[in-house]
Order: C-alpha cells, then structure tokens, then sequence
C-alpha cells in the first residue's frame, strides 16, 4: 500500500534558493490579512510583511514534502497514547475458554441456520451435521438472494471462500481443528486489503483499488480457520451508509439506511448474510450500525487490534472491532483478532479475560440525564433495561460525564488527520469524483481540513489529553457505565479516549425497529462490558429477533 512520486533534488534546490529572495507563489501580503480570519487572529501590518519570507519557505516545503513517497502503513512520529497518568497495564490470568454445546441439530426451517450462534454453527460442524463447504454455500446463497435488496456486500469472495472451505473440511477430515471459529464463514468491511479482490474503501476514486498485503485481522481469522464469503460495504471514505454503487439499507426498514460506515456489517450480519462481520469505528461506526440492526457490536479500546493492511481516517481514533449476533461471539471473535502486530505500532500484548461468572461482582453506574431527558421509543426501551439489570442483582448508581470541555473543537482532530492521509486525493482534484459532495459530506470535510492551523490541532490533542484524565477518574469506582446510543456526549468522548463501548440490542420501536443500549469500559476491560451484556442477553431475548423480511 503505497503512494509513488517522482522526485527531482535539483529543481526543489532552485526554487529553495529563489524562494529565499522572493515569492514565487504569488500570494501578498494582503492575502496573509484576510487568511488570518479563517483563525481568528490579527496581527499588525508591521508584522505581517516579516511573515512573508518564511510563509514563502513554508510552502517550499509542502511541496518538496508532497513529491516524498509515503507508505499508507507509515503512522506519525507523534502517536496517540490513551492512558492516564500512572496508568497500569491489566494482568489478566488465564484466556478465556469458550464451550461447544453437543445437542445442536439442523433446523427444520433451513433459513434459521443463517441465524444460529457460532458455538451453535461449531457444533454442527465439529459434529459433522453440517460440512463447511455446506455452510459457506449456504451463506453464499443467501448474499445472491437477498442483497440485491440491501446493498450490504460489494464483493462476493466466492472463490476464496470455496478453496478455504475444502481446506477447513479436509483438515477436519484429518482431525485437525483450528478452534471454535474452524469454518465459520465471516465477512469484512471493505477497508481492509484482501490480495486478489479490489479494496474500494467504498469511493469512486478507489474502486478499482487492489493491494497485495493481506490485512492483519483477515490473516489472523484465517489461522482461526474462519472462511470469507465477502467483502462487506464501507461508507464512502467510511463515512455514513452511502458509497459509490447507492445506499446500505437496514434490514429491518428498507425505508431507513443501515447507518454508519460499518453499514454493511451490520446489515449483512443483521440479515443473516453471514454470522459476523469485522467493523471499524472512528466515531460511532461500529455501534451506530450495530444498534439501527439490531445486532451487538464492540468496539474495543484504542490500539487493541491492529489497523494493518487497513485504510486509515485518523491514527489517533481509528479501532477494529467485531459484530454479529450476541455478546458471547463478540468475546469468541476478539479473542481471535486482538492482539501486538508489529506492523501497527499502537497494538500492545496486553491479555483478555472474559469469565460470565464473574460478572455478579461488577460495579454499574448509569448516565442519569442523558437516559431521562429522551423520551422517545428508544428512551423508553433503556428505561426498561436499568429495571432488568436491577432485577438480575444490581444497584445502578447514577452519574454524568463532564461538561466543561470545548467539545466543538475535537472534530478538528479527526479532519486534520484524515486531512493528512487523503492529501493526494484533495490535491490532485478526485476528490470530486465521490459521491457525495454538500456540506457533510466526507469530501467537503477533507477539502476543509486544509484549513486547520497545526497549532490549534495540537492544542486541540493537548485538551483530549485533559479530558482521558477525567475520564478516567469517573471509571476509578465503576466497572461499566450503561449510556444511551447517540444522545449526550458519550460517543464524541470514549472515541477521543480510546475507551471500549458495546452496542446491544434492548426492544423494539412502535414501527418494529431495533433499538439498543450502550456499555461503556475501562481501558482493556472489554471482558467485563462483553460479561454484563452476556448476563443481560442471558436474562431477555432481544438479540434473538429478527428482521422479518430475512428469517424466512
């Protein structure tokens, strides 16, 4: 994955030395007065004409720089670091053990496979009810019958799923099992570079795209034995549900759009296209799907699970996270794609636990205002959860996030750094080949990042850095907060944070839809968010229900 220029040492020498006498760019000084109120500055007339010179070698610069090959894989020397001050690492003592229930039968109805748990579908397998090339034939089937509906999947990976299920049947045949996720077929947002298929990151200037690196995650599930059966939808630029080829509806509204840049994630697992999906999020594109479809989503904490082979919209934000159909698979499939990867320096070996019966002991707080001021359907619905959390034994202790932070500013950060590494893009004008070109679209966002003074950026990270300390204190006496989906501030914090956020599903609306909560975690603690929201599955079925236009 990489960007290739031409580079001529001679011609940047001359205009060095030229641009040291004059200004071969042709901007004036008055240009310099009006651009300070895109910053809110004014300076004297004095000073400005002392400016020119060093603006003039500023932008020597960028261009010499722009004319440098960098590979998309390559992160900033200034890295983001999510702990607190005197931050010590979780020791976490033994992995977790995940059981395969023996009395598992095929279902009378075959389209209720689609919807079966992945111990559930390991025990067919294991129990040779099922082959693996039977089941990714099955799903397989299901994507060309369905999706024309739903626009989730952009790339069938027949070919591949086929020889990897041989493979996992041959291998079962010897005796060799991989483990739990051993023929599992999965699919996988369209960020992520798998050789021999196009990797579009759902824009047009991209969608003939190849690379020849195999992502981390899709390796990693492929040790597992796990099977791809497509490439799954991403947002354009993974932003929102729409990309290039329309828009990713939601199974449960073809009306409505399946939301998020993980859009086809959630709507193919949602629809029983696949048993799960691998999802990213930057700001809300992992839950948001997840709770609009009905399915659980996690997103783990910053730097869990490696971005390699994956395209990047902001170094400091981006995570990689698993979605599917219940909590439990949540944990089966973190476990196998967490993890230290030297080709993501973020990523540490930092261990995962997850253990149910532990989950009894862990301490709750809920976001008292934020749940009550919503009054809607979905409001309603959360209401309803804190009285089965404290049905099943726990005491809901009531708090709010901090309010004393410039929360309009954050956003600059994501834009300046996805800013950064789609400056060719702007530069070289495709960017007006995307789809979506009005106000809030991701092209508009990037051609505005070119407007972000490095100053205010970085005093922008310094204040983030302000708030993963209060942050942090507020989790010092709980173990899980229990938030609303989209309203308050939430969201916008435990992204800047790097804290982990579980999506699950709690009801429906007055029109049938799903609606879900959030469980927010401690730095590394996803085992305790994946181990309440197991208790809670335990003790409902939300996360049983499905879109009625796909279970049959």
């Amino acid at each position: 994955m990489r960007k290739v220029f031409k580079f001529s040492f001679l011609f940047l020498f001359g205009l060095l030395i030229y641009g040291c006498r004059s200004n071969p760019y042709g901007f004036t000084k008055k240009d310099i007065t009006h651009a300070q109120k895109l910053i809110g500055i004014e300076f004297d007339k004095s000073r400005i004409e002392t400016m020119e010179g060093y603006l003039s070698r500023n932008k020597l610069g960028y261009d010499s720089m722009r004319m440098y090959p960098i590979s998309n894989e390559t992160f900033p020397a200034v890295q983001f670091d999510p702990h607190p001050k005197g931050f010590e690492f979780p020791k976490f003592l033994e992995a977790p053990t995940f059981s395969i229930p023996k009395d598992i039968d095929l279902p009378e109805d075959r389209n209720q496979l689609a919807f079966y748990t992945i111990p559930q579908l390991a025990s067919l397998i294991q129990n040779k009810k099922i082959s693996f090339l039977e089941l990714t034939e099955f799903f397989i089937a299901r994507i060309k019958k369905y999706d024309n509906q739903l626009h989730s999947v952009i790339t069938l990976t027949e070919e591949l799923a086929i020889t990897q299920a041989k493979k996992a049947d041959e291998e079962l045949a010897a005796g060799k099992v991989r483990g739990i996720l051993h023929g599992i077929p999965y699919g996988i947002k369209d960020l992520f570079s798998v050789p021999g298929y196009p990797t579009t990151w759902g824009a047009m200037p991209y969608k003939d795209q190849e690379f020849e690196e195999t992502a981390t995650v899709v390796r990693k599930l492929e040790e597992q034995g796990a099977v791809l059966v497509a490439k799954l939808v991403s947002g354009a630029l993974a932003r929102g549900d729409v990309w290039f080829g329309g828009r990713t509806l939601n199974p449960w509204d073809l009306t409505q759009g399946a939301t998020g840049s993980s859009a086809g994630s959630g709507a193919a697992t949602s629809a029983g296209l696949v048993p799960f999906a691998i999802g990213t999020e930057t700001l809300g594109s992992i839950t948001s799907p997840s709770a609009r479809t009905g399915i659980t989503g996690l997103r783990p904490t910053y730097g869990r699970v490696s971005r390699f082979g994956a395209m990047s919209l902001s170094w400091s934000m981006d995570k990689i996270g698993p979605m599917a159909r219940t909590a439990e698979d949540c944990a089966i499939i973190f476990q196998a794609i967490y993890g230290k990867d030297s080709g993501d320096p973020s990523t540490n070996a930092v261990g995962f636990q997850f253990s149910p019966k532990e989950a009894k002991s862990l301490k709750l707080a809920y976001l008292k205002k934020d749940i009550e001021k919503d009054t809607t359907d979905s409001g309603k619905n959360l209401q309803a959860s804190l009285e089965v959390f404290k049905s099943i034994g726990y005491e809901l202790v009531p708090i709010e996030l901090p309010e004393n932070f410039p929360y309009g500013v954050f956003d600059i950060i994501l834009r300046a750094e996805a800013g950064a590494f789609f400056d060719e893009l702007v530069r070289s004008g495709e960017v007006d080949l995307m789809v979506e070109q009005d106000e809030g679209s991701r092209a508009n966002s990037l051609r505005q990042s070119r407007f972000i003074p490095a100053v205010e950026y970085i005093q922008a990270n310094r204040v983030r850095t302000q708030l993963i300390e209060d942050i942090h204190a507020l989790f010092k006496d709980f173990d899980v907060i229990i938030a609303p989906p989209n309203r308050g501030r939430q969201l916008l914090i435990t992204n800047l944070t790097g804290h982990p956020a579980l999506s699950i599903p709690n009801g429906l609306d007055q029109k049938g839809r799903p609606t879900s909560l959030t469980l927010l975690g401690n730095l590394y603690q996803e085992g305790k968010i994946l181990e309440l929201a197991k208790a809670y599955q335990d003790a409902t079925d939300f996360e049983e229900k499905l879109p009625p236009l796909f279970s049959k």
